[in-house]
């Protein structure tokens, strides 16, 4: 089977400037996105797409390939990556190249591991799914969330669980936002989705400069910890 890594990096970043390609642990952030597809073995291209001759650049120093600059069109705040998957795929096929599977990893994805690559496209695969995410347990029961209103007045979204023991709510995920295993003839528009549960400690959402903070010291806690391992 023929697979396709597609990383998505736009320009202008406004709450991180230039967050794509900025310093992360000693190395642009994307890079390692693109180092884990490569040494993965899983693709027959690992590509960037982006708008920003800059982060084509970056791209390109790290092994990836950007054949083709995004659409403007694709490259303002309202594109989805479903979008871009279809523009990218759009690309290669007008020049006679398809591809089985593809896997959209962010590019703001350092906990991004060829390990986790290799077991959800395995899940993919095995499970016949139409696509496969890394997904987080919540560390608290959504069922006894909180709704505050106007007046800072607390209301309960399932009352009827006030008096629920936790053990026994049923666990809650939610997305990694980290890489997307799809079939290129769903892309991520399928509805038999699949999950590959990671821990808290290997994700991290990147929108502040606290996130980014909070990252860095996690991948920092991480990589001692399998040193002493």
């Amino acid at each position: 089977m023929s697979n396709i890594a597609i990383i998505p990096a736009r320009g202008g970043s406004k709450r991180i400037p230039k967050k794509n390609i900025k310093g992360f642990l000693g190395k642009p952030v994307i890079a390692y996105s693109i180092e884990a597809a490569l040494l993965s073995g899983l693709f027959e291209e690992v590509m960037v797409s982006t708008d920003d001759e800059e982060i084509a650049a970056v791209a390109k120093q790290y092994g990836a390939t950007v054949p083709f600059m995004r659409s403007q069109k694709n490259a303002d705040d309202f594109a989805t990556l479903n979008d871009v998957i279809e523009e990218v795929l759009g690309s290669y096929n007008n020049e006679g190249k398809k591809f089985n599977n593809g896997c959209c990893i962010l590019s703001t994805a350092p906990f991004v591991t060829t390990e986790k690559l290799k077991e959800a496209y395995n899940l993919l695969l095995q499970k016949k799914f139409d696509s496969v995410r890394p997904i987080v347990k919540f560390s608290y029961p959504i069922q006894r969330a909180f709704k505050l209103s106007p007046n800072n007045s607390l209301q309960m979204f399932y009352p009827e669980h006030l008096k629920t023991r936790s053990q026994d709510l049923e666990p809650a995920y939610h997305d990694a936002g980290q890489f997307y295993w799809f079939r290129t003839d769903k892309i991520l528009t399928g509805t038999n989705k699949g999950g590959l549960i990671i821990s808290e400690t290997e994700a991290q959402d990147i929108d502040t400069i606290e996130d980014w903070e909070l990252a860095e010291l996690k991948l920092s806690m991480l990589r001692n910890l399998f040193r002493e391992g």
